[in-house]
């Protein structure tokens, strides 16, 4: 059954109990934490969630969501930025020192700033209200396939050898020495894109393009941030990087 589906205000109160069997019948593997504090919209995502058949818990604000994931240990975080409390930001933060859980985030349409403050904090996506939920559930399924494809390759050879680097791309699979390591969606598809193009510069408008689709110039501060987040696990020295080098005045490339 959904977790909390019995819960006052967990679904709207006309869904009857026999109709929910039906809904969560076939239930995907994947655990959904919704971190919203506007009712209407948090019960109408969990009923179109519920129908999906996912499992399911719902926090209202930050504090309550960040004790909830801790517990809950989703699969995917979808994640409000304006909460009473912990706002989205921060607490995209705080979820991202621990996991590489995906998070997507819900922004107001008008605010780009959000998507920005978004991207940098550790979203892997963003989605602007309103929004449709065939789009909400294409977005959701591209990050938990990404997610799913990462955390299930354990094969460690024939993989491609830079240093004490082992990249299995295909697998969405790095080791350092010997050791998985843990990258969120968007980490692994930055790096994975600067391996297969290594020694090539690339400017901060460029990686934007290719990797995240967008090529709104200001966001390029996203690109600093996930450089910086990357060398923390691929270098043995991120204050002096051997791989991921910046080129003054232009962008970033890769060297083995």
């Amino acid at each position: 059954m959904v977790k909390g589906c019995n819960t006052p205000g967990y679904l709207p109160s006309c869904l009857a109990e026999n109709t929910l069997r039906l809904y969560t019948l076939a239930m995907p593997e994947h655990k959904i934490l919704v971190v919203e504090d506007d009712a209407t919209l948090r019960e109408l995502l969990c009923y179109n969630l519920a129908k999906e058949g996912y499992t399911l818990e719902c926090a209202e604000d930050g504090l309550k969501a960040l004790g909830t994931y801790r517990l809950f240990k989703p699969s995917l975080v979808i994640l409000d930025v304006m909460l009473p409390g912990i706002d989205g930001f921060e607490l995209c933060r705080l979820i991202r020192t621990e996991s590489s859980v995906p998070i997507l985030m819900l922004t107001a349409r008008s605010s780009e700033s959000d998507k920005v403050n978004g991207l940098e904090a550790g979203a892997d996506d963003y989605l602007s209200k309103p929004f449709g939920m065939r789009e909400l559930l294409a977005r959701m399924k591209a990050l938990l396939r990404r997610s799913q494809t990462q955390n299930s390759q354990t094969e460690t050879t024939g993989g491609l050898k830079i240093g004490d680097l082992e990249i299995f791309i295909e697998r969405h699979l790095v080791m350092r020495n010997g050791v998985a390591l843990d990258f969120s969606p968007k980490e692994f598809d930055l790096f994975s894109f600067m391996v297969q193009n290594r020694c090539r510069v690339f400017s901060r408008e460029q990686l934007l393009e290719k990797v995240w689709g967008y090529d709104y110039p200001g966001w390029t501060r996203t690109v600093d941030v996930h450089i910086s987040w990357l060398r923390q696990k691929i270098e043995a020295d991120p204050s002096s990087p051997r791989h991921l080098i910046t080129v003054r005045g232009t962008g970033y490339k890769f060297e083995e």
